[in-house]
């Protein structure tokens, strides 16, 4: 795309022009907002049981004393040596934000179907501090869709059926987060998103967005988990 050059008055009438349509996309947003907060609840009647650093714990106690509950659906698979690029540039964002998450009555936690030992060490690595919880010994990342293994195939993503190619890519664990909320004993599976659908938690796509060239991708995949960056520290 060739970019337009302009005089600064140029540049306002346009810039105005956008505004009016940036305010309407935030009161769609604010909107989609209202309708998120009007899904049914749906009771989680099965008894997951996910391994943490603090022992064995049911998804009730993920809440960790708090009434609602963000699950990450970090992929990282049985394995796997490392946590996957996209997730782990996500988990950069997530550590200060989480504080004010507490304090305003939700609990965030990574889960994947890794062991908690290659977790937790990969935490360490990239000096993270959120709870990692491991659902190996669980169902809970193929009922919530976003594992997939040679005796379990995925049939279905981001609530599409997956065609006969995306089929034949095989095994692997797919991005997604998933919000839960703990009412008189009972957890409520309340709102999923995955893929695209993940973009508006996602810190740095936001600021990239507003970038002067975007988000620039035209090179392909070019995340990288932050140690191995040119020039990174480790």
């Amino acid at each position: 795309m060739t970019q337009a050059i302009g005089t600064r008055s140029e540049w306002e009438a346009a810039r105005r022009s956008l505004l009016e349509r940036e305010k309407e996309l935030t009161r769609a947003s604010d909107a989609l907002a209202q309708e998120r907060l009007a899904l049914p609840w749906v009771p989680v009647e099965t008894e997951y049981t996910f391994a943490t650093e603090d022992g064995p714990k049911t998804l009730a106690e993920l809440f960790d004393g708090r009434s609602q509950l963000i699950v990450y659906h970090f992929m990282f698979g049985p394995d796997w040596e490392e946590g996957c690029p996209s997730c782990s540039s996500l988990g950069d964002h997530i550590d200060i934000p989480r504080v004010h998450l507490e304090h305003h009555d939700v609990t965030w936690v990574a889960v994947s179907r890794a062991p908690l030992e290659k977790l937790l060490a990969y935490r360490s690595r990239m000096g993270w501090s959120f709870p990692w919880a491991s659902s190996l010994e669980s169902d809970f990342n193929f009922d919530f869709k976003v594992s997939s293994t040679a005796e379990r195939p995925l049939q279905e993503y981001n609530f599409r059926a997956l065609t006969d190619e995306q089929r034949a890519n095989g095994p692997g664990e797919l991005p997604g987060a998933s919000m839960f909320v703990l009412r008189d004993g009972v957890v409520y599976h309340t709102y999923s998103a995955y893929a695209r659908g993940l973009d508006a938690t996602w810190g740095m796509f936001q600021w990239l967005d507003r970038a002067p060239l975007g988000r620039n991708e035209a090179d392909g995949f070019w995340i990288r988990r932050h140690d191995q960056y040119e020039g990174a520290i480790a």
